[in-house]
């Protein structure tokens, strides 16, 4: 089994962060060869290459991204110990490793967090968005401490993991105001042949909108879509369609996005879950957002 060699692993890191051995070499007070010279020894050691050409830049390998995952880690906990110790604190900065489904609106996920932010405790929270199924992967490797979803843990899930409710919201759709003028006869009537954006097949949202838009034969028609809810928020502000969003965000949502609400419904309701490798929560901050919500169980904060 090879040795690791901290020093070659900090030149990869400055290196995988610079994007090039030439801007590294600047920030390292090295020149590009020994650098390079080092890079080389580190992968022939490890057997395996974290680099490929990019053009002028270098681009990360799969296992360039694991190593630089863990590296992230390593020289994060590095920086705050030289703080540490430099400043002596009374106590240690609490990390929350947070995964968010790309699915769950960003200013949900917002909401949900922030009764960690109003912890006496100095927190530091390194969110991470993605796939459920690839922070739930994480999230087993335990380099996640929550993840955040707008549904609960897969049934078919290999992962052993525990969903809890935070919260949940009726929907309410939106439109800019050129599209809205355009809406002849009212909610829900007028989303009859109305362009619509439609949440990816990943967000729990999608089936419980079609299931409602038949139950009312409502015929939209399908402009895009989109598994990420930001990207979804964007095309709507652009006059692309109608989009639904939670309604304890819809606030927000017009301030954000400049749209307006065109109707809402509480027959159609998105849940938020925080999802844990514990049945019992007890990393500080997830319990905070966890007793946050559990103060009031219609909205996520």
């Amino acid at each position: 089994m090879p040795t690791l060699n901290y020093k070659h692993l900090h030149y990869f890191w400055v290196v995988a962060k610079a994007g090039s051995i030439a801007r590294a070499s600047e920030q390292l007070h090295l020149t590009p060869q020994t650098i390079s010279a080092q890079l080389s020894l580190f992968e022939e050691m490890q057997g395996e290459a974290m680099f490929r050409k990019n053009g002028r830049n270098l681009a990360l390998t799969e296992a360039g991204h694991l190593v630089l995952s863990y590296a992230d880690e390593i020289f994060t906990l590095g920086q705050e110990l030289e703080e540490v110790l430099h400043h002596r604190p009374t106590e240690r900065t609490l990390q929350l490793r947070v995964g968010v489904s790309d699915a769950l609106p960003k200013t949900v996920a917002y909401r949900l967090l922030e009764p960690a932010l109003q912890l006496t405790q100095t927190l530091r929270i390194n969110c991470r968005e993605g796939k459920l199924e690839i922070l739930l992967g994480e999230l087993a490797a335990h380099k996640l401490d929550v993840v955040l979803s707008d549904s609960p843990m897969p049934a078919i899930a290999s992962v052993r993991a525990y969903s809890h409710l935070l919260g949940e919201s009726g929907i309410s759709f939106f439109a800019t105001a050129g599209l809205k003028q355009q809406l002849s006869a009212g909610f829900p009537a007028c989303l009859e042949g109305a362009a619509f954006l439609l949440p990816g097949e990943d967000a729990a949202l999608r089936a419980r909108l079609l299931q409602w838009l038949d139950q009312h034969a409502l015929h939209p028609r399908i402009a895009g879509e989109f598994d990420d809810s930001a990207l979804m928020s964007a095309f709507g502000q652009a006059g692309a369609g109608i989009f639904a969003a939670p309604t304890v965000i819809a606030g927000m949502v017009m301030r954000q996005y400049d749209v307006q609400l065109i109707g809402q419904t509480d027959e159609i309701w998105e849940q938020f879950y925080a999802i844990s490798v514990q049945r019992k929560l007890t990393h500080p901050a997830v319990l905070a957002i966890s007793q946050a919500a559990q103060q009031n169980r219609v909205q996520p904060a």
